[in-house]
């Protein structure tokens, strides 16, 4: 089990992903947007719970879901679901913009702290309902949820440019699964499965 920020990248590097997310993995530090009481948990592969019942995801899941996304340099990025931060940073270390939208208002102004100390310098930190997206920042180069959805939220498909990426958990039966998605033609494409997993329900906007 990693106990080092080098100890995670390491095994980040074992996921096969892109070698700018390894790197991002050592340069961004996880115990800077953990918790009170969880940042001694920092460098495992295991998620860490947050305040109001939400969790951050278990690192190699991050690193494969930002992977999927297939980010280029100058690309503008939409995340659903900030939790504390860090999967935000690790974006912004590729993409030249993130808006990353969160439901919890505690979470939402957590996260904003811990990118400013972090010095995090391009990535915006919207309170709303990601169910809505964020239709003024639109379009979006790739979108990445970190919620599992009853079904694919319609707004982010508008808000996704042609040929680019959704990557979205969707919940089954008896599980979740995160699964990505091409739009073609102002549609997604059919879904191809990259994990099951298991995550938060995204909240649909008769609950917000």
């Amino acid at each position: 089990m990693p106990r080092t920020m080098e100890g995670l990248a390491r095994l980040i590097a074992r996921e096969r992903v892109a070698p700018w997310i390894v790197d991002a993995f050592r340069a961004v530090d996880r115990a800077d947007f953990a918790p009170v009481g969880g940042r001694e948990r920092a460098y495992r592969d295991r998620p860490i719970g947050l305040p109001q019942a939400q969790t951050t995801s278990q690192p190699s899941l991050i690193a494969r879901m930002v992977d999927a996304c297939a980010i280029e340099p100058g690309d503008h990025v939409l995340e659903v679901g900030t939790g504390y931060g860090f999967q935000t940073a690790i974006l912004g270390r590729r993409a030249t913009t993130v808006v990353s939208v969160e439901r919890v208002e505690e979470l939402a102004g957590a996260a904003s702290n811990n990118l400013e100390r972090a010095g995090v310098a391009n990535v915006t930190v919207v309170r709303g309902d990601g169910w809505l997206g964020v239709r003024e920042e639109a379009p979006f180069d790739a979108i990445i949820v970190s919620a599992a959805a009853s079904e694919i939220p319609q707004a982010l498909v508008e808000q996704l440019r042609e040929e680019r990426r959704l990557v979205i958990p969707l919940r089954g039966v008896s599980d979740d699964a995160v699964y990505v998605f091409e739009k073609v033609a102002g549609q997604l494409a059919s879904g191809r499965l990259l994990t099951p997993a298991r995550f938060v329900p995204l909240v649909p906007p008769a609950g917000w």
